[in-house]
């Protein structure tokens, strides 16, 4: 029999699919999930919708699972559809020998997944709706919720989640509506298009996101060149080939552990973890601490070329930190003290999303392929692009002054980690007092439950999944974070309706 608790999921993209697939593997399931979303490519987010075959995810399929405790789940999806559409390609990488899919197909997962949590749901009870307009205001009415949609409408809800997403990119050169910026690459297929096979492409950003565009372009056999433009000129790391490890010191269960005691945390703690747990492991500590230092020092190509050929090296130190800082880093966070999270995105996070964040190897060889020919660069200090008046832009850097026909922008989302489209909705949690914003970006959010955090109390009827809580958290992008965060949500919100039936309160848990 359903639990009496009306749920809605705000946003349907990627973690409203992992908030879906948790509730739905409840032994108990909610009486009626509503989901609201505008977008026209439902279950998708911004990151999946059908787009270009070069663009690939970027983990292995382990990573990419939207089922708790089952890693196997996405591997098994694809294995059943080449079996029903017959042969096709099995997106092995070559060098690292990992499977990396298109994004459009594992949007096409996303999109079997929700459906099917969905018919999960309703078939033991639960009432299922979903509303195609956004949620632009939320509000606490006689112990219940009532969301407003763009259309005027009004739905009373017990728990809200919200997964409104990733904003888009930011214009930090104010290049918008210059003739010739594209302010947003996806989909790449429609976004570049227009770009002539001549013509010298400047992409502001070196991260994954601009990384995209340069394959998208040299795969469309552009001839023009392409120059990543940033600041610092990091470009993803490359991912080496995987290994069987289980984290022993640098593990999730023994932040956990910390927390549950009450216990404190320093950046000095964790770095001699990390050395305890690279030391059980046999690696080359100081060889590691070498990495982490030279980036952003290091001439990227040199670096890029570096890294593809150590994607089998025998020592499996940036493996074991690949792994462990996204699957302990959400859990590391709350134990730092905020000078610490501060220095730390301060003078290391793009250091910590190149190393852990990293780009295919064959992607990168592409890439180093492209340098030799002449027709990829990485350019760093950059200063300030602008339009010139007899059209194209002026690119000025501490490497030069340099001239490009088209602008594509590949940067982070505003700081303040808002989508457009949810400024609304986030303005109204502000003026009801449901909500306080985060310095760092997005809602304050507490840890353990993933609710909304205001004056030392967490809410117990809306919770934020994804960027959203970016500020609070860490990690909040990648799926085993959203995955995690998604169960975590699902057991507060069986939890508080177990209590309220029995006429309890439930502690808050900050």
């Amino acid at each position: 029999m359903p639990i009496p608790v009306r749920i809605g999921i705000v946003g349907g993209g990627a973690s409203a699919v992992c908030m879906l697939d948790a509730l739905s593997q409840r032994d108990e399931v909610p009486g009626s999930v509503t989901v609201f979303d505008p977008s026209p490519h439902l279950w998708r987010g911004r990151a999946y919708q059908p787009d270009a075959a070069t663009l690939r995810v970027n983990a292995p399929p382990e990573d990419m699972t939207v089922r708790d405790g089952d890693p196997e789940h996405f591997t098994h999806w694809l294995q059943a559809r080449r079996v029903v559409l017959g042969k096709g390609s099995d997106h092995l990488d070559p060098l690292s020998r990992i499977v990396f899919p298109p994004r459009a197909l594992y949007g096409d997962y996303l999109e079997q997944c929700a459906r099917s949590a969905l018919s999960r749901l309703a078939a033991r009870g639960a009432r299922i709706a979903l509303v195609r307009e956004a949620v632009v205001g939320l509000a606490r009415r006689d112990g219940a919720l009532l969301a407003r949609t763009g259309d005027g409408g009004a739905h009373v809800l017990d728990r809200a989640v919200l997964c409104v997403g990733t904003g888009k990119p930011a214009d930090p050169h104010g290049l918008e509506g210059s003739a010739g910026f594209i302010a947003d690459p996806y989909p790449v297929v429609q976004q570049l298009a227009g770009i002539g096979r001549s013509d010298r492409v400047v992409v502001v950003g070196s991260g994954l996101t601009a990384v995209d565009v340069a394959l998208t372009l040299a795969a469309a056999g552009h001839t023009g060149g392409v120059a990543l433009a940033s600041r610092h000129g990091i470009l993803p790391g490359v991912r080496q080939r995987p290994v069987e490890y289980e984290l022993r010191h640098f593990s999730a269960a023994h932040f956990r552990a910390m927390a549950a005691r009450g216990g404190r945390l320093t950046l000095a703690d964790a770095v001699a973890l990390m050395h305890a747990e690279l030391a059980a492991a046999g690696c080359d500590a100081e060889a590691l601490a070498r990495e982490i230092s030279s980036c952003g020092r290091e001439d990227p190509l040199v670096r890029l070329g570096r890294q593809t050929a150590l994607v089998d090296s025998g020592d499996i130190g940036l493996r074991i930190l690949q792994r462990a800082v996204p699957d302990a880093g959400p859990d590391v966070w709350p134990l730092l003290g905020e000078s610490e999270k501060s220095q730390l995105l301060a003078r290391h996070y793009r250091t910590v999303m190149s190393m852990c964040c990293p780009m295919p190897a064959s992607s990168a060889a592409t890439l180093l392929g492209q340098a030799e020919r002449g027709l990829f660069e990485v350019v760093r200090g950059v200063e300030k692009i602008m339009p010139r008046s007899s059209g194209g832009f002026e690119v000025h850097s501490e490497e030069g002054l340099r001239e490009a026909d088209v602008v594509v922008n590949a940067v982070s989302p505003p700081v303040h980690r808002i989508p457009r489209g949810a400024a609304a909705l986030v303005g109204s949690l502000e003026e009801q007092g449901l909500g306080v914003l985060h310095p760092r970006g997005g809602v304050r959010v507490a840890r353990a439950t993933s609710g909304l955090l205001r004056e030392g109390e967490v809410d117990r009827q809306v919770y934020a999944l994804g960027d959203l809580a970016s500020g609070s958290l860490f990690f909040t992008f990648g799926v085993p974070s959203l995955v995690d965060r998604a169960v975590d949500i699902a057991e507060a919100v069986h939890r508080q309706s177990a209590r309220s039936a029995l006429g309890s309160a439930d502690p808050v848990v900050v």
